[in-house]
């Protein structure tokens, strides 16, 4: 096997997901970055992979990677794996990437299981367009400042939540979107308790306000309603001036003749009457 990084995707809950190519990378590979050793040489010791492992984790991201790319550089082969699933999403091993190709270490990922995919697909909402959010931060300012964000969001939303976090979160979530807003709520995925709520926000928080939250979840939001964005920029506009309007535009940097267009589709009337207001 040629030197270099392999991103290795692996369970998030069922054995049977690894991929077969997933299984030989790790068998031929020099060293396996692990998140947690602990955890991952129950799977290694599953597969009889007997590949070195070193641990590659969140508090020593930075100079373990400076460590790792050394080795790549030197020939080595380095596989990364994480607790479950695949590597560089919303873990550290987004560090070794960057790093790595920095450095001109090839760099490859191995498809299989992620539990944001998993769980979006099976959610029965618009798999079209979507933004994933991971956990949101546990900073309240920050917090507040991506749910004030995600209130216009029109794009399926996705979350991670941990279970002693999960009413709380249910119950900000309600706050800002409202407690209609669809919701599938996926725990335990690919595993023997795996469950499927769809529901709304305030039905998800009634539901687990009796019923304590156990195990892993993923959070598979309803966006906004496009047409319900629209009505509400439009009473916008009808509160403002032509040029108040035209402000607005140029504040985003749009060029006063590109304004004039903008505003003019905005209130469904041609540029020359935008154009004869201002003049007035």
């Amino acid at each position: 096997m040629a030197g270099g990084l392999f991103l290795c995707a692996t369970p998030i809950g069922n054995l049977e997901d690894i991929t077969l190519r997933v299984i030989r990378t790790l068998k031929e590979a020099d060293l396996i970055a692990a998140e947690d050793t602990r955890n991952s040489i129950k799977l290694l010791n599953h597969f009889e992979i007997t590949t070195p492992m070193t641990s590659y984790h969140e508090y020593n991201k930075y100079d373990k990677a400076d460590y790792l790319v050394r080795l790549m550089s030197e020939g080595k082969t380095v596989a990364c794996i994480t607790d479950a699933g695949t590597p560089g999403i919303s873990d550290p091993g987004e560090v070794l990437v960057q790093k790595a190709l920095e450095a001109g270490i090839p760099v490859t990922s191995l498809p299989g299981p992620a539990a944001c995919i998993t769980a979006l697909t099976m959610s029965g909402l618009s798999t079209r367009r979507f933004c994933f959010e991971a956990f949101l931060p546990p900073d309240k300012k920050e917090r507040a400042r991506i749910l004030e964000e995600l209130k216009g969001e029109t794009r399926t939303i996705l979350l991670y939540e941990a279970p002693h976090h999960l009413k709380e979160t249910l119950t900000q979530l309600g706050d800002a979107l409202g407690g209609e807003r669809r919701i599938s709520v996926c725990r335990e995925l690919t595993k023997k308790h795996e469950t499927l709520l769809q529901t709304t926000l305030a039905g998800a928080l009634e539901y687990f306000t009796e019923n304590e939250p156990r195990g892993e979840f993923v959070l598979v939001i309803a966006g906004r309603d496009p047409r319900e964005a629209r009505q509400e920029e439009i009473g916008a506009w009808e509160k403002m001036s032509i040029e108040e309007h035209m402000k607005l535009y140029e504040s985003r940097g749009v060029d006063r003749k590109e304004a004039m267009k903008l505003v003019a589709k905005d209130r469904g009337v041609s540029r020359r009457d935008i154009y004869r207001e201002l003049l007035y």
